[in-house]
Order: C-alpha cells, then sequence, then structure tokens
C-alpha cells in the first residue's frame, strides 16, 4: 500500500500566493487555483500525526465525480481534475460561512440535543427525536469559517447582523445549499445511500456566486446504509455509515476530541490500513465505479507535472 503524501511544497512560474488547509495544499495564482488533495485526516478540526494512503485520491475524484453532476444545477469552481489528487479551476473570494445542512439528527446535532438543546443556529428542533432519526424536514445550521482552530455554530440572524455575508447573497447561499442536498440525496439514493448531512462552501468570483471547495465526500458528508435503516433505527441500534464518523467515534473511544490537554491515540498500521480502505469503500459505493490506484512511485513529481502542464 502507498505510504501517502504528507504535504508538497511546490513554486510554480505565475504562483502568487500558497495555503495549506487541514487536507488540502492550495496553489494560487492570479485567476486560477489549484488545489492538491492530500492524505492528511483531520478530525475535530486537528490535523491526526499519520496521512491515510489514497484518501487524497479517493477525496479529489468524489468531489470532481460530484461536481460535475451538480454544475448545470449549481455552477461551481471546477476547470479541470489533470490528475487522480489534483482539481484546477477559478479562485474565488470565500464566503466566511460553511453552510451545514442535516436531514437527520446525527453526529454533532445529535450530541447538542442529547445533551438538551432544542435550537441549533437559530432552528427550533422538537422534542421526542432519537439519534438517527430523520428531520422533519432539512435544516441549515451554518458555521463560521475559522482560518485555525474550531469552526463555531452561527445563526442566519446573526451572520446577517454582523454583515458576515449580505442578505441578497445569503439568501442565494440557503437556496443553492437546498438544491445541492436535494440532488445528493437523489443520487445517494440511487446507489442504496441515505445522506444524511453534508457541509457545502461557497465564494465569488467577479460577481457570481460559486460552489467552492468539495463536495459529498467522506469528509464534508454523513452517509447511512439504505438497506435495514428502518429496522435498526426502529430497535435503536447503531446506524452502519459510510462517512468519517467512523475515525471520530475511534478517537472518542480513545479519549481524544480535540479538547485542551488530550493527545491523539497511536495510530497503529493496521487502524490506517483499515481507514484507507473504508475511504475506497466509500468511493466506489456512491460512485459507482471501481477505484483506480494512482501511481504512488514518485507521487510528488507526477502531482507537480500535472499542474505544469495545465497552469
Amino acid at each position: 500500500m502507498s505510504q501517502g503524501i504528507t504535504s508538497t511544497s511546490f513554486q510554480f512560474p505565475g504562483q502568487v500566493d500558497f495555503y495549506r488547509g487541514k487536507v488540502r495544499d492550495v496553489y494560487i495564482f492570479e485567476k486560477t487555483i489549484a488545489v492538491v488533495a492530500t492524505d492528511r485526516i483531520s478530525a475535530f478540526d486537528v490535523v491526526l500525526p499519520v496521512p491515510i494512503p489514497y484518501k487524497g485520491q479517493v477525496l479529489n475524484q468524489i468531489a470532481f465525480h460530484f461536481l460535475s453532476a451538480t454544475a448545470a444545477a449549481v455552477p461551481n469552481w471546477v476547470s479541470l481534475s489533470p490528475d487522480p489528487n489534483v482539481t484546477l479551476g477559478k479562485r474565488c473570494t470565500p464566503f466566511k460561512v460553511e453552510m451545514v445542512i442535516r436531514g437527520y439528527l446525527a453526529g454533532h446535532a445529535w450530541r447538542e440535543y442529547r445533551d438538551g438543546k432544542r435550537v441549533l443556529c437559530g432552528v427550533p428542533l422538537p422534542d421526542g427525536l432519537k439519534e438517527n432519526d430523520p428531520l422533519p424536514e432539512p435544516i441549515i445550521t451554518p458555521t463560521t469559517k475559522a482560518s485555525e482552530g474550531h469552526d463555531e455554530d452561527i445563526s442566519r440572524d446573526a451572520i446577517l447582523k454582523n454583515g458576515i455575508v449580505s442578505e441578497k447573497d445569503y439568501l442565494q447561499l440557503e437556496a443553492y445549499t437546498r438544491t445541492l442536498f436535494r440532488l445528493g440525496t437523489e443520487m445517494a439514493r440511487e446507489k442504496g445511500l441515505v445522506l444524511v448531512d453534508t457541509k457545502y462552501e461557497f465564494g465569488s468570483y467577479e460577481g457570481e456566486i460559486l460552489l467552492i471547495d468539495e463536495i459529498h465526500t467522506p469528509d464534508s458528508s454523513r452517509y447511512f446504509y439504505m438497506d435495514g435503516y428502518a429496522e435498526r433505527q426502529a430497535v435503536g441500534e447503531p446506524q452502519k455509515q459510510l462517512s468519517k464518523e467512523f475515525v471520530r467515534q475511534w478517537l472518542i473511544e480513545n479519549g481524544f476530541q480535540g479538547k485542551p490537554g488530550q493527545s491523539v491515540p497511536e495510530m497503529s498500521p493496521e487502524i490506517v490500513a483499515s481507514i484507507s480502505h473504508r475511504y475506497i469503500e466509500l468511493f466506489e459505493h456512491i460512485t459507482g465505479k471501481t477505484f483506480v490506484p494512482a501511481d504512488s512511485s514518485d507521487m510528488e513529481g507526477r502531482i507537480k507535472a500535472a499542474i505544469l502542464e495545465h497552469i
């Protein structure tokens, strides 16, 4: 198995800036960007110390699959993907919010609800719900977009009151978010999956609002298997998931939630391999395609050559 690629540090002709996110290295040019999906993995807003082989390829190719499939309904930033780990596209100015949308009470929303909250990001929730129950209708629960550290829940009213996004633009973000979630839900259903919740990010490019970043990947989304969902829910069994939640659960069980003073548990080769296999499983299940591992003999050279050819 590939050892994975932790980071890149290229310098290209015409490059004006560089940004390293939690899992992506972004090379910035005057009008375009080249995004390299590395094999870094984050949870609880902390980058874990060991890369996951093929994770970057999985994320990049799933995102490209869905960005291509939804482009007619919601315009996005992508121009082409010249390498399994690389996508090139328009350089947008990001909005400083992440648009989280939830169709089911799971993950962070469930933990808040379990602890007694009945209003999440300004959205009221009914009493009597169980973990992983469907919500009466999908709800949008935005977060701030932190440059580092934890993103924070925020309400629509607070976004508008603080001028983070104009009302006109925010209404468009909401409309695009609901459209994408509907399309993502339909595409997941065709593959026997339930799209539980996900997040979208947007930016502006020459006055137009575009979808940016990745969509419907295991890093940004949570999926349940449709088969057996109702039966498991009826008897209170955990749902079978296809998402990054299993990584979070493993960390929680080993005493880590990204809180001060906590240390990331040791990631054994067996744990790393199991995470890699789960990412590949999601790729094949959600896209219906067979995963073809990219040549890993010289990943940095391969990635650099692909970007140089198209910038």
